[in-house]
């Protein structure tokens, strides 16, 4: 680890000695909120600090404060359990060791679809809109279904609060990076709309103009692109026991790949339309009923000639739908007792044209969960999911989660059940690969595969004041049955199987295709992720405050052919540090913010000659400062400038030809940006 990363540690750690010798003030610009309302742990809202299941929580200042406009980039910076394994095609996102596939990214909710090159589209998240991030740690499928056995990551958006508001921010940085969002609310008595559009670009760039041998490249390291992203909603409320809305949005990207020879650029499209409706029997209980289409393509935009395709041609090659309709009902028998039920239906569709696979799966579940508090200090709640998947079939996830208080400490224990339902390009993907005259390897998907299945535990001990709150957490997961890509030599199948293996080959290949290899999905592996996460937020009095988090985790997976071995693109150690000073002066008010985030290695292994080979991307830090300065002396109008350097001490990974990328960041950049606000 760099000097320079100690140094600001022990900064930080200073300036928290100093400040808590002084008096502690608790006044109204105090920086940090430490227990903002949370709804993803339990389906209900929870004072963080009350809720049974342990939820880490970024909330809008938090992203405001440290300039942050990137959703990798804020979690990157303020969530050390995630980290990115970023490449020129997008975001391969990791918690606690898990990678994208087993976490589950909602917003409001509802669940987030469309991947590209299996990297989830993470920039569909207009970081504009959002008033909480919550990270659930930990099988969630209780509540949340598949894909929720590494965790389940929640976007809360903004809702209207004044009659009218519109907002306006812009940040210009170097590297050609400029983000603009543009924000107008409405409200009335029993009405509500929110608008929202959001631009972000960047022109690309190269870390090491050398490869390896010393050969020059010209390859971009992060491609130039450009993305825009409308949302809107309206709502609808005409009584105190009815409330409805619609909602919808349209995102486009286009990625310009370099070098200019290569045949295509890259663009993604995607639009979702919702509607849903809540009715409150009383203030203690409610039905609802929300409805979801999202759909997701991928395609080349061709900017040289190839074979039919033209220079302007725009062609898809893969579509993703998700369709959902869940009704979820809350009733409070008792004063101590919350009890959900639910039902939940889904369908995914996949085409993709080139491959000749248009497929579909649909899933129902059931679910119940009942929360009880005994003798103020208890709280215990327990749920259960019951899910029939078209090809996994039938599978059950229960949940059990205590919570005691004792004074000012807090003891928290979770077991809890995950299951993912195989993908659909696990069970439908067909693609084949052949290089001149040799045989060429079918990859082929497997509609047998089993459900993968977790079983998940954790102990939390919290300690909290009004200004302070420092937690640890303890936990283990385990995983069975995950499916994994194999590559089998095409003698080891009968001969009917080759058969029909050759005629799927003959008909993508367009002729006579030369079979060697076939590579399809079986469920074969294990993993076990054990692990601890400490946390420290604390008000320090006049307009000091000091954030920190450090979390390990050893993630290993074994399959039958190899043992047990470390789990590829998992972090074990990583940390961040936020140090935060705000003051105000009549109008004007100064925040500073320094940010930091240290990280080791991320694990990349190459089996070879039986002898597994270390390639991992090296540990880093980086470390960031901003500044805002508010200006709201006028009644109607705020203007807030703000300053900051990304990267304070120019770290990159420039590496000759490096197969895998500590970080994207080109060095140490410099940014401005302006905030106006009109409200009434």
């Amino acid at each position: 680890m760099k000097k320079q990363n100690w140094l600001f540690i022990l900064m930080g750690g200073c300036v928290a000695m100093s400040a808590s010798a002084q008096e502690t003030k608790q006044s109204q610009d105090l920086s940090v909120e430490l227990n903002p309302v949370v709804v993803t742990g339990t389906g209900t809202h929870h004072r963080l600090k009350d809720t049974p299941t342990p939820v880490e929580v970024v909330t809008a200042n938090d992203i405001k404060k440290a300039g942050i406009t990137d959703f990798r980039e804020a979690m990157t910076a303020l969530v050390p359990s995630l980290s990115f394994s970023t490449n020129s095609m997008g975001d391969y996102l990791m918690l606690n060791g898990l990678s994208n596939k087993y976490v589950l990214i909602l917003i409001n909710g509802k669940k987030l679809t469309g991947d590209s090159s299996n990297n989830i589209d993470l920039n569909r998240i207009d970081m504009s809109n959002v008033k909480r991030i919550e990270v659930l740690k930990g099988a969630g499928s209780a509540l949340y279904g598949s894909d929720a056995i590494g965790g389940v990551i929640n976007i809360i958006t903004n809702q209207p609060i004044n009659d009218i508001t519109v907002t306006s921010n812009t940040k210009v940085e170097e590297r050609g990076q400029f983000t603009q969002t543009a924000n107008a609310d409405i409200k009335t008595e029993k009405f509500a709309s929110y608008t929202s559009y959001q631009r972000r670009q960047a022109d690309g760039w190269t870390l090491t103009r050398v490869d390896a041998d010393g050969e020059a490249r010209d390859k971009h390291d992060a491609n130039a692109f450009y993305t825009d992203n409308y949302t809107q909603m309206f709502q609808f409320t005409p009584n105190d026991k009815l409330s409805m809305y619609v909602e919808g949005s349209y995102y486009d990207r286009t990625v310009k790949r370099q070098p200019e020879y290569l045949k295509y650029n890259l663009t993604y499209d995607a639009y979702s339309l919702g509607a849903g409706a809540k009715y409150n029997f009383n203030k203690r209980s409610y039905i609802q009923f929300d409805i979801k289409n999202d759909n997701y393509d991928t395609n080349y935009l061709y900017t040289n000639e190839d074979g039919d395709n033209k220079v302007g041609d725009e062609v898809r090659q893969k579509r993703q739908h998700y369709y959902s309709g869940n009704l979820k009902s809350l009733f409070r028998f008792t004063e101590n007792t919350r009890t959900i039920f639910g039902v939940e239906y889904i369908q995914e569709t996949l085409d993709r044209p080139s491959f000749n696979v248009d497929e579909r799966a649909y899933t129902w579940a059931t679910y119940a969960q009942e929360e009880i508090t005994l003798f103020k200090n208890l709280q215990i709640q327990a749920g259960l999911r019951y899910v029939y998947h078209e090809t996994a079939k039938s599978n059950v996830t229960p949940k059990l989660a205590v919570m005691y208080r004792l004074g000012d400490f807090t003891i928290r224990g979770q077991y809890s059940a995950g299951f993912r339902a195989p993908g659909l390009d696990e069970l439908y993907k067909y693609s084949y690969s052949q290089r001149g005259t040799r045989a060429g390897t079918l990859s082929a998907g497997n509609k047998n595969l089993d459900a993968e299945k977790s079983n998940y535990g954790s102990i939390n001990l919290e300690f909290n004041k009004k200004w302070l709150t420092v937690g640890v957490t303890g936990y283990i997961n385990e995983l069975r049955d995950m499916i994994v890509a194999r590559t089998v030599k095409l003698s080891e199948f009968s001969e009917a199987e080759q058969a029909a293996f050759q005629e799927i080959a003959n008909e993508l290949y367009g002729g006579n295709a030369k079979l060697g290899n076939i590579q399809n999905y079986v469920n074969n592996d294990k993993a076990l992720i054990k692990g601890f996460e400490v946390n420290l937020n604390a008000n320090l009095g006049y307009g000091f405050s000091l954030g920190g988090n450090y979390t390990f985790a050893d993630a290993r997976t074994k399959d039958s052919e190899t043992g047990w071995h470390k789990i590829e693109r998992s972090v074990r150690h990583s940390g961040n540090v936020n140090a935060n000073y705000a003051h105000a002066w009549k109008s004007y008010r100064l925040n500073i913010n320094l940010n930091g985030r240290v990280q080791s290695k991320r694990i990349h292994e190459t089996l070879k000659s039986d002898e597994w080979i270390d390639e991992s991307a090296p540990g880093f830090g980086l470390w960031n400062i901003s500044t805002r300065h508010t200006f709201d002396g006028l009644k109607y109008f705020t203007i807030e400038p703000g300053v900051g350097i990304s990267n304070i001490f120019d770290y990159s990974d420039r590496r000759p030809d490096a197969s895998h990328l500590a970080s994207l960041t080109p060095g140490r950049t410099f940014y401005v940006s302006l905030l106006l606000r009109f409200k009434k």
